[in-house]
């Protein structure tokens, strides 16, 4: 055995499975006929700021851009995301002390459980979740609990769920408001809930916020906005979505200066951070276009309100979304009859119709029975997708 237990505990991650899967699709020639439509993941079509981009590319043309950066290089830009977070929340952030650079955020939602737990202790997840949060947990040896959400609860976390005794066992809590798989946007209420019980019971509270600016009804919640941050709270924040910028993986982790300072000494182990040229992208794009997630809102709500109206024509009932960029489906009451799983009809949607989503299932236990669905194609692509399973829903149906 040359690998790890470790390794076989972690799995092999629903979006690598789905990249196999979709692999094995174009290999197999029948795209030819029948394009692959990938609503798999929430890398989107829109376009980042161009500026943004040509002040990349105008660095990169300066050969010092290839050496490697290290902290200190990250001045700049752990500059430009204090001052973009003292404009959104009204919070004043130390860029030296309560900032630090990520190669996107699953960097920190990865790295953080090594520094606050020890193998054994015990942390807690949403359930479902982002799959990196389970993931970071796992390569720590955790003893990983879980927060089920309910579709009845409106997602929202029921925290006396848990014992008394369940609480203090906990070193290390992991949330994300808005949320993803559920696309619910969440309520500060219920961070600030959270963060009064990790006060209680002695725990950090993490909280992955790559969407806070995508919530298509409703305000984001932010941990900045939680009294107890600066003792207790971090905060990922991320480039990907807002700027559309996935990519070029830049993201950035704000927090109490004890867990800034303990990322910063474990990614000095094993890391180093993204080029001078992307940085100078990322910090025109947060300095000068603080707006540009607002300008995605419209068409996320567009291709939401078609997609959801050629589903129901098709007969698939599927929730409202008060998020932008996913409908999280249940899978149709038909399938649940043939015991298909959600594996099972993603398998199937892909091979027969080339349209690939995600299972729920590979976001936790409570995502069993659903799917996930990127709108990451334009309004004409999606609703060709549907125009794709008629044919096949009928014969099932």
């Amino acid at each position: 055995m040359i690998t790890s237990d470790r390794l076989s505990r972690l799995g092999s991650g629903v979006f690598d499975r789905n990249d196999r899967r979709k692999a094995a699709y174009v290999d197999s020639g029948r795209h030819v006929d029948q394009e692959l439509i990938d609503l798999s993941l929430g890398s989107t079509d829109l376009p980042p700021p161009a500026d943004a981009v040509e002040a990349m590319a105008e660095v990169l043309r300066d050969p010092s851009s290839a050496s490697y950066c290290l902290h200190a290089g990250t001045q700049s830009f752990r500059e430009a995301a204090a001052a973009w977070c003292e404009r959104r929340f009204g919070v004043r952030v130390d860029a030296e002390t309560e900032v630090l650079m990520l190669v996107g955020s699953q960097e920190g939602t990865a790295h953080l459980p090594l520094v606050v737990l020890d193998p054994g202790d015990s942390a807690l997840i949403l359930d479902p979740s982002y799959p990196s949060h389970r993931g970071g947990l796992q390569l720590a040896d955790a003893d990983i609990q879980t927060l089920p959400l309910t579709a009845e609860r409106g997602w929202r976390p029921d925290f006396d769920a848990l014992s008394v005794e369940q609480w203090r066992r906990l070193r290390l809590m992991v949330m994300g408001f808005p949320h993803n798989p559920t696309a619910c946007t969440g309520d500060q209420s219920w961070l600030d809930e959270a963060m009064q019980r990790c006060v209680q019971h002695d725990l950090v509270l993490a909280h992955d916020n790559p969407y806070v600016d995508l919530a298509l009804e409703g305000d984001s919640p932010s941990l900045l906005r939680c009294a107890h941050w600066r003792e207790r709270g971090i905060e990922f924040f991320s480039l990907s979505k807002g700027w559309c910028l996935g990519g070029f993986r830049l993201a950035f982790a704000v927090g109490a200066a004890p867990l800034i300072q303990a990322l910063r000494q474990l990614k000095g182990v094993v890391d180093f951070n993204q080029c001078r040229a992307l940085q100078r992208g990322a910090v025109l794009a947060l300095d000068q276009h603080a707006d540009w997630p607002s300008q995605l809102l419209p068409v996320y709500r567009q291709r939401r309100d078609s997609m959801r109206q050629a589903l129901a024509d098709l007969g698939w009932s599927v929730p409202k979304p008060s998020m932008a960029l996913y409908l999280w489906m249940p899978i149709p009451e038909w399938a649940s009859a043939r015991r298909w799983s959600d594996e099972q009809l993603a398998a199937e949607l892909l091979e027969h119709c080339g349209v690939a989503l995600t299972p729920g299932s590979g976001f936790g236990d409570a995502g069993r029975g659903w799917l996930r669905l990127a709108l990451v194609r334009p309004v004409e692509e999606l609703e060709d997708a549907v125009h794709r399973l008629h044919p096949w829903w009928d014969r099932h149906h």
